[in-house]
């Protein structure tokens, strides 16, 4: 038989300290231990016989008087000794937490890491001058370059962990991807997540910046949404849809992004819709109208005059000297949606003093005189300005798919009223004030003719819109039944969630709740025993995307951060900068410092 050990456990003697041992022996309980205020010196044992061996070995005996006097002493020297660490540990503390605060606003504002010795040199002047004695306390915050860099990764990460907890609480959540090269020419696949919970409160934060070396086909990029999803633990037959651009390589039928991502979701035991960002489809309807006989004289003279140093110059001092409405005309870029609206408009404005300051160049524009291109050119600007306030109508974050979708719809019957207006036998242009413009001018010509061929036009555009939107139409009785479930028709509602419409439109309290709360709000207050379908209905249309257009903004912020001067910035830090400039989740510092063994200002 093996021996049995006769070592003592100590800590199961169930011993403590007493606090008749602080006035007869000088010893005090400090974490746990038994600590003589003489010495310092700890006894092993909370034990009386082995506190008072010490006192009387090693210090001798006091009258009462004497013991008391000295036991203040002795307490107040102890406690001044912990002041003076406790105050040089929050005095770290509090540095170390303003560089990290610092260094998150470093990211958020895209600015370089070298920037944090910039400011400190900003702050200490500013201390020097207005609080001299708090110079100590302000040189302590470290905002070196390496220093900034490994505060924002671990903020990153902090953020990173926080949406991976709430990502365990998601009942559904869908994907937005797309993808752009930088200045490096690398490919950066973008991937923002959209979830929801039980309680309704929605998420839209950045899943993962992929950073692609080689090729950017279906497959490829479909493996770095899978090493995403399942980095963050996220389980996939909880995927609701998948919004992407229109490139091949995220809409093909067999290989595509969306079809691989629909397919996996499938296998999981889910369903995932694939939808084509609604940004992206209106952009490419607005494309067509091309209206080349318009844009190119249009573009020629704005490249003319601002292409051209001297030209450029001299152009704005003749604004100047004429009191012209506006200063100068505005680059048509065709990358930019916007641009081409605000071309035309600033152009058309100005479009009598462009005349004059090209014929004085001896470049004389011909077309400002015909009077059937100046109504092609009016009526380019009133279409092109409803589409810019359609497009802008659909950008923001937070959006919800059925307010997306309504935008389009009314645009859709907005584009047939216009067809009626400009094709009947008394055309009306009451939606078209630059063409009436036009033709008011020029009443003795045919221009009012042209308004038939307009008509057509807009028809033709229609029709783009009914095809660039069949993705959404597909879905359209469920975006209904999620905004209006009070005005459908149960017949059309499927077989699981009638019986629940049906007492949901019966119930005045619940349809004047709808009409005033918002449709997260509604859907979030509604009684989870009673209505746990159609609940799980609304969560599951508040988690689906409808554009892509926190992937747009964030390629905005990548060209920032990531820029012509500043290639190196590598992959993992250029990943940290975005999560942290588009991120709606606070990191939480004090999980973060707790995390640290001690408070060194420069780590």
């Amino acid at each position: 038989m093996a021996a049995i050990s006769k070592r003592r456990n100590v800590d199961c003697e169930g011993r403590w300290f007493k606090d008749g041992w602080k006035l007869d022996y000088f010893f005090i309980e400090i974490r746990n231990n038994c600590v003589c205020l003489i010495c310092k010196e700890t006894v092993a044992v909370f034990k009386e016989f082995n506190v008072k061996r010490h006192y009387q070995t090693k210090h001798g005996t006091h009258t009462g008087n004497e013991c008391s006097e000295k036991l203040k002493h002795l307490e107040a020297s102890l406690i001044s000794r912990q002041q003076y660490f406790t105050k040089a540990r929050e005095s770290n503390e509090n540095a170390t937490k303003a560089s990290y605060e610092v260094a998150a606003l470093i990211a958020k504002h895209c600015k370089p890491f070298t920037q944090g010795e910039f400011i400190k040199d900003c702050v200490m002047t500013m201390v020097k001058n207005i609080c001299p004695e708090k110079q100590q306390e302000f040189a302590k915050v470290c905002l070196a370059r390496n220093t900034v860099a490994r505060r924002i990764e671990e903020v990153s990460s902090d953020i990173k962990r926080q949406l991976g907890i709430r990502g365990k609480e998601f009942d559904f959540f869908s994907l937005a991807c797309d993808e752009s090269t930088d200045a490096s020419d690398t490919a950066q696949l973008l991937i923002f997540l959209r979830g929801v919970d039980n309680e309704v409160n929605i998420t839209e934060e950045l899943l993962d910046l992929q950073s692609l070396k080689n090729q950017t086909r279906g497959t490829d990029l479909f493996s770095s949404v899978c090493a995403a999803v399942d980095n963050m633990k996220l389980p996939w037959n909880k995927i609701s849809g998948i919004i992407t651009d229109g490139a091949p390589s995220m809409t093909g039928k067999q290989s595509g992004l969306a079809t691989l991502i629909s397919n996996k979701v499938s296998e999981e035991g889910g369903k995932a819709v694939k939808l084509h960002c609604i940004i992206h489809q209106q952009v490419l309807c607005a494309k067509h109208l091309q209206y080349e006989h318009v844009m190119g004289p249009v573009i020629k003279s704005i490249n003319y005059i601002r292409s051209r140093a001297l030209c450029h110059r001299q152009f704005q001092q003749f604004l100047s000297e004429i009191h012209a409405e506006y200063g100068d005309v505005v680059y048509h870029n065709d990358v930019r949606w916007l641009s081409r609206g605000s071309a035309l408009s600033r152009f058309y404005s100005l479009r009598q003093e462009i005349g004059e300051f090209l014929a004085e160049k001896g470049q004389p524009m011909g077309e400002l005189s015909d009077p059937i291109w100046l109504a092609d050119l009016g009526f380019l600007v009133d279409i092109t300005k409803h589409l810019n306030v359609l497009n802008t109508s659909l950008q923001g974050p937070d959006a919800v798919i059925s307010q997306l979708y309504s935008h389009v719809k009314a645009f859709g019957i907005k584009l047939q009223l216009f067809e009626r207006h400009l094709s009947s036998t008394q055309p009306s242009t009451a939606h078209f004030p630059a063409l009436q413009e036009i033709m008011a001018r020029f009443p003795q010509s045919d221009v009012a003719v042209q308004t038939r061929r307009y008509a057509s036009d807009i028809s033709s555009l229609a029709e783009e819109f009914k095809q660039r939107f069949r993705d959404f139409a597909a879905i359209e009785k469920e975006i209904t039944l999620f905004s209006s479930p009070f005005s459908v028709d149960t017949d059309d509602v499927p077989d699981y969630l009638q019986l629940e419409v049906i007492e949901l439109q019966c119930d005045a309290e619940i349809r004047g709740q709808h009409q005033q709360l918002t449709l997260a709000n509604f859907y979030r207050q509604l009684n989870k025993d009673r209505f746990p379908e159609i609940r799980a209905f609304g969560k599951k249309m508040l988690s689906l995307f409808g554009s892509t257009y926190l992937c747009e903004k964030t390629f905005s912020v990548m060209k920032l951060n990531k820029s012509h001067v500043r290639t190196r910035l590598s992959d993992s830090h250029l990943q940290d900068i975005l999560r942290i400039n588009t991120t709606a989740i606070e990191p939480d510092l004090a999980f973060v410092l707790q995390s640290r063994s001690q408070f060194h200002p420069s780590h």
